[in-house]
């Protein structure tokens, strides 16, 4: 009985020792497909997921459900966040953003939204969310640390699809695809504490992006192929090119001001435009329905998203060229950045 015993008592060791060794295997198998920092986010909208890829290896990393309808996504700047708009399909306008931990990779519970429905563009700054609500002709703001939309602002203006802020914070710029015009959004005196400009822009402005240096905004017409130019002092259109593109998706500038990037979603290309000459430099072959756009923080490369292809295209900043492709699932679409801190 003696000799059982002590054959038990091995066994019993050897097994919790196996399992201590399964549980570190597991562990670091978990740890290798942590998100990397930095990281990109794809929207793979069809599917209704957010992709975490690493941009090192091109590879999937992780997959999380996304909610609803998604459109676009906005890491936090601590890298710890993302956030998704949960736009309108089929079901209707929806009124909410998802929330995923980016480092547990999963989804956490989602913000409701109450009356603001079918909300697209997003910014993130000072640690709150911006984003636009198409429904309402509307932009909010959401506070992560107390759970609640703090703000909101009406613009007056016909699907006001997507939003950026300033350097400082100070001024809120929108795109309003129904009223063809770029809203400037300053702080001003009043009740409201807010004006609201709205500025006259060619047909459908829906991309469109600020220049660093904070000068000019740059709007991507796509209902006529054209590209407006304010200057944010005056407020008034300076220049329109004509770059007879099919149906402008996305326009983003280069961290150091010189290059634009508009992605022609009807004509599978990304255009580039010399932004002190506002000549076209080049006009380049991605593939099958270029969306979203994205540009590294350190302006080596940008990211196209291929709706039709179910990939997204690397682009080498200093060539023009395609480099590589990262296979997505379906439909991808909006794409952020992570950089932990």
């Amino acid at each position: 009985m003696m000799m059982v015993s002590r054959v038990g008592n091995s066994f019993a060791r050897m097994a919790a020792c196996f399992s201590l060794i399964l549980a570190a295997l597991t562990a670091a198998i978990r740890a290798g497909a942590q998100t990397p920092s930095p990281a990109l986010l794809v929207l793979e909208k069809s599917d209704e997921k957010l992709a975490i890829v690493d941009p090192a290896s091109l590879k999937i990393v992780g997959r999380v459900p996304s909610g609803g309808a998604p459109h676009e996504v906005i890491a936090s700047d601590d890298g710890k966040l993302a956030f998704i708009s949960n736009y309108a399909d089929q079901r209707g306008m929806l009124k909410t953003l998802s929330v995923i931990d980016l480092m547990a990779q999963k989804a956490l519970p989602p913000v409701d939204l109450g009356a603001l429905r079918a909300p697209h563009g997003l910014a993130f700054a000072d640690g709150k969310v911006y984003f636009t609500a198409e429904a309402n002709k509307v932009i909010g703001r959401y506070d992560p640390a107390t759970n609640q939309v703090d703000w909101a602002l009406g613009t007056g203006q016909n699907v006001t699809h997507m939003i950026v802020l300033s350097n400082d914070m100070k001024t809120i710029f929108t795109s309003n695809i129904g009223s063809d015009s770029i809203c400037v959004i300053e702080p001003g005196g009043g009740r409201n504490g807010w004006n609201v400009t709205a500025i006259p822009v060619g047909k459908g402005p829906e991309g469109f992006d600020l220049s660093p240096d904070g000068r000019e905004v740059w709007a991507a017409n796509s209902g006529d192929g054209s590209v407006s130019v304010i200057d944010v002092a005056s407020k008034k259109v300076t220049a329109t090119l004509d770059l007879k593109t099919k149906r402008t998706n996305r326009l983003k500038f280069t961290p150091d001001g010189r290059l634009v990037m508009i992605s022609d979603d009807g004509g599978g290309e990304v255009v580039f435009v010399d932004a002190a000459t506002r000549n076209e430099r080049k006009r380049l072959k991605v593939g099958k329905g270029p969306e979203g756009t994205l540009v590294q923080p350190d302006g080596a490369k940008a990211y196209v998203a291929l709706s039709g292809d179910n990939a997204v295209a690397v682009i080498d900043l200093k060539t023009l060229e395609v480099t590589g492709k990262i296979a997505t699932g379906n439909g991808p679409d909006g794409l952020a950045w992570v950089q932990r801190k």
